[in-house]
């Protein structure tokens, strides 16, 4: 059986050499017989996305990516296309050396590159510069030629990995190309999914190069893509009980409507009962606004206590401020033994506080808050998520959410899944409230902190997507969240 790869697995780069090298010395299949399907791949990506294309324009790097464009190149013509394929350099070697002579062979002339040669008119243009091979800056005269590939208003086919990203942690320390579909081969490369890798990728295709599923047999991987689950249904004898008490701590004066927004996502998230610890005088507000949120004023610990004895998990920190009333109300809730979900200021009194914890905790951190509890700037956080993730799960002993384009949620053990879904309108305020309310209600109907943790973000993501399909990104609401939230956790929505 051919093309059965695990297509939810993520690789490092040098994961993914590895099993190129296995294909190779162990499968027997020669590197240039990869090439030669690669550039197959490439091809036919092409005509599925630009069919009407019949000008092309590649540009060749002086390693096996550039050996990918020279086929591709070789492919097209074969096929019809006018092919301008234009080589950084005269040199190559090896495979890529092969398949360039492949592409004059075919009758293919290979240019030189010369930024004052005229710009090649072309409907596509295919980046076969670097691939993988670079985790540095690109120099001039490229990083020019990046930027004028990027400006040129045609669309891009990436080849593995837009030139000048890096793959294994989805930054640019440079300029970088920005595709408009990017054909990846053999394995997912784990920084295509997170980070500025979303502005970069375009439409992410993977392509197995018909390698069989013994390649793939004990070989690890790093982390893993969420998968969209649906919800087991209800017994019919279910009453409220049976789906979890949850108390949402938080709300400072001026902020009942992060604790609301928590506390309302918990609902439609399908917690039983959702109580709410908050000030005095956002009781009124929330009852009249949402009545079955069962909203109580506390005014210090002793009136928080009971509220927790009765309340099956915790959720800490929307709105909560990081004054007395906050702080005291935050060790009450961390000195129980409940379960909770920290979010916003209660990661900030972390920060300043940190503990480990030693029942199930789930954190959901921005980059911001990230770096207070990891004592970084922000930069370093964004230099390597995967790591800051990690580093946070190991240290509190609490699964982690590192918020952001292609969020990661990380496992005190190591694991780690990586969230395709979502969307640039839920970089808006009260999303990450929203986020905490869906966690720790799964969290109350009796999943685990990681199970929680990933179905969560899964749910909220896809709801986003729901919402913004509807009425576009742009002035999305957290509270537009609700109704696809509902319908996705009934499993009557697709997206």
């Amino acid at each position: 059986m051919t093309d059965t790869a695990p297509r939810h697995a993520l690789y490092t780069v040098e994961q993914v050499r590895a099993l190129d090298r296995r294909a190779i010395e162990v499968l027997g299949i020669p590197g240039f017989e990869l090439m030669r399907r690669a550039a197959a791949a490439a091809l036919a990506s092409l005509r599925r996305h630009w069919p009407q294309a019949r000008r092309i324009a590649v540009w060749c790097g002086p390693g096996n990516n550039g050996g990918d464009g020279y086929l591709l190149g070789a492919l097209a013509k074969e096929a019809g296309y006018q092919v301008e394929l234009v080589a950084l350099s005269g040199q190559a070697s090896g495979d890529a050396l092969q398949a360039r002579t492949a592409f004059e062979f075919a009758g293919g002339r290979v240019h030189r590159f010369d930024p004052t040669v005229p710009w090649p008119d072309a409907d596509v243009h295919v980046d076969a510069l670097y691939g993988s091979g670079l985790n540095r800056a690109p120099e001039a005269p490229v990083a020019d030629l990046i930027q004028r590939i990027n400006a040129c208003g045609k669309p891009v086919l990436a080849l593995d990995v837009p030139s000048g990203l890096n793959a294994d942690l989805g930054t640019c320390p440079g300029v970088a190309v920005r595709a408009a579909v990017t054909v990846c081969f053999i394995a997912a490369k784990r920084g295509l999914h997170t980070g500025v890798a979303a502005d970069h990728v375009g439409r992410l295709e993977l392509d197995t190069l018909q390698l069989p599923a013994s390649l793939w047999q004990d070989q690890p991987h790093d982390a893993e893509l969420l998968r969209a689950i649906h919800l087991p249904p209800r017994p019919r004898v279910a009453h409220k009980g049976d789906n979890g008490h949850l108390l949402v701590i938080g709300g400072e004066r001026g902020m009942a409507g992060a604790i609301r927004l928590c506390g309302e996502a918990a609902l439609r998230s399908g917690a039983g009962l959702v109580s709410v610890a908050t000030h005095d005088i956002h009781v009124p507000a929330l009852n009249a606004g949402r009545p079955e949120l069962m909203a109580h004023g506390v005014n210090g610990p002793q009136a928080l206590a009971p509220l927790i004895d009765r309340a099956d998990v915790l959720a800490v920190g929307p709105g909560l401020g990081q004054g007395a009333w906050g702080h005291a109300l935050w060790l009450t809730a961390l000195d129980s033994d409940r379960p909770l979900v920290l979010d916003a200021d209660g990661l900030n009194l972390l920060a300043r506080e940190p503990r480990r914890f030693e029942r199930a905790a789930v954190l959901t951190p921005h980059p911001g808050e990230a770096a207070r509890l990891l004592g970084v700037e922000i930069a370093a956080v964004q230099a390597d998520r995967f790591a800051a993730a990690r580093e946070l799960a190991r240290r509190h002993g609490a699964v982690v959410v590192l918020k952001g384009a292609g969020s990661l949620i990380a496992h005190p053990d190591g694991r780690l899944a990586v969230c395709p879904w979502g969307n640039p309108g839920m970089a808006a305020a009260g999303m990450g409230d929203v986020l905490a309310g869906v966690i720790a209600a799964l969290l109350a109907q009796g999943t685990t902190a990681w199970e929680a943790a990933c179905l969560g973000v899964g749910l909220h993501a896809r709801a986003g997507d729901a919402a913004a399909a509807e009425a576009g990104e742009r002035g999305l609401l957290a509270g537009d969240l609700f109704a696809p939230l509902r319908r996705l956790g009934n499993g009557l929505d697709h997206a």
